[in-house]
Parts: C-alpha cells; structure tokens; sequence
C-alpha cells in the first residue's frame, strides 16, 4: 500500500504548552522553580483560609484563595522565565537581536547586524521607532567605537537630522547586561512620529551596511525567544 506523501500538519500549540515551554525555560536556570510554585500556590490558600476565619465568609475566601493557588504561580512563572531567557541567552553571539524583537510594536527591527567584524564577531544591531535610530552593540567599548562610527557616518548620508542613541550590551564598564537593553532603550525620549519612522525605515534599507557576508556561525535567528513564552502563555 502506498504511503501518504502529504507531509503532515505541524501540531497546534495551546496555552498549556507555551506554559510548559516556559516552565522548561525556567527550570534549566532555576532548580528550585517546582518548589517556588508549590509556595506560591500554598501562599494563595493560606491567605484565603487566614482571612476566612478572621471574617468567618469561608464560601468567598475560599474562592479567592484557589484562585490565587493558580495566579501566584503563573506571576511568578511570568517574571522568572523572561530573566531566565536572557541569562541562557548572554554570551552568545547575535544574543541582542533577540532582546530587539521583543520591543514590541512601533518598532522596526533588524534581525542580522548592520555591521560586524568578521574577525571579532562585534556586532551592531539597529532598531527604529518613536525613540529614532538606537544602535546596540555586542562586543567591548573600544573594539566597537569604530563600527559605531562608521554606522553613524551611513546614517548622516541619508538622514543627517535623525536622533541616534546608543546601547552597549555587555558585562564591561559602560556597558548594560542583556537584561536591561529594552528597558535602557525604552529610557531615551521620544523624538520623532510614527510617519518619520516609516519613512527612516525605508531609507535606511537602502543602505548597503553589510559589504561582507555574516561570519560562519553567527546566526541571530538561531537565538530568537519565543514571545508567548516569555508572557508565561
């Protein structure tokens, strides 16, 4: 008999097993996440039975306290996985592209560096929004002032009156760790409107940044972090 050719369907993903990819995600950083639960759980009971006997309404207390038994838990599986994601993710080579798509909307995004150094693997990635150009950079201070330099001087040739801010991620002094890069970015003011970033958008995709082809073994995609189960869902 013939063997069905039709490849087959991926399997849809429910709540349930985003929640599983974050509880996964988390453990491999936290040991002691099943236990952590465990106590919020029973800390949401046992609010529910202390204030049940000091107001003797055990039926609405009761209620809330299994209803807090599974909220503590996924809050704060919620808070953990985000950190937890980015401590697996420091130190790997194209790790900032994935913290950049996580900004959200309003935000134009590019996933491979627009410039590198082969040699060193330094990278600069760009993001554009409500905040204007933001360069992060992976790599140390004095190695990437001069792929910063030469972005800026890109960007001058077709938008010389654009805001440009700068993040250097890493561990060095001056440096922000990966886990503070969004909320560093989201720090600088808003500087141009939704019509200006649209338009810088596609100005700045012109620009032929990269002259060398990505080094073997930088991958950015490789390092993207599932949205749905940094939000715990």
């Amino acid at each position: 008999m013939a063997r069905d050719s039709k490849p087959s369907k991926a399997k849809k993903k429910h709540w349930w097993n985003y929640l599983g990819d974050a509880y996964k995600i988390t453990k491999r950083t936290y040991s002691w996440l099943p236990w952590g639960l465990l106590g919020a759980a029973a800390a949401g009971i046992a609010f529910g039975v202390i204030l049940g006997a000091l107001t003797s309404n055990w039926i609405i207390w009761s209620i809330t306290g299994v209803m807090l038994a599974f909220l503590l838990p996924l809050l704060l599986l919620t808070r953990l996985v985000r950190k937890a994601s980015y401590l697996q993710l420091d130190g790997m080579a194209g790790a900032t592209s994935a913290i950049l798509e996580n900004l959200g909307r309003g935000w134009d995004v590019k996933t491979e560096p627009v410039r590198f150094n082969p040699r060193t693997q330094d990278m600069v990635f760009r993001a554009i929004g409500r905040r204007g150009i933001v360069l992060v950079t992976e790599g140390p201070v004095n190695r990437v002032r001069g792929l910063i330099d030469d972005e800026r001087r890109a960007i001058k040739r077709v938008a010389p009156n654009a805001p440009v801010n700068v993040v250097m991620s890493g561990h060095d002094k001056g440096q922000v760790t990966l886990d503070k890069v969004e909320r560093a970015i989201k720090k600088f003011p808003k500087a141009i409107s939704n019509e200006e970033v649209a338009a810088l958008s596609r100005r700045l995709d012109a620009i032929n940044s990269n002259n060398l082809p990505i080094p073997k073994g930088i991958d950015p995609y490789k390092t993207r972090m599932s949205r749905r189960a940094l939000r715990g869902k």
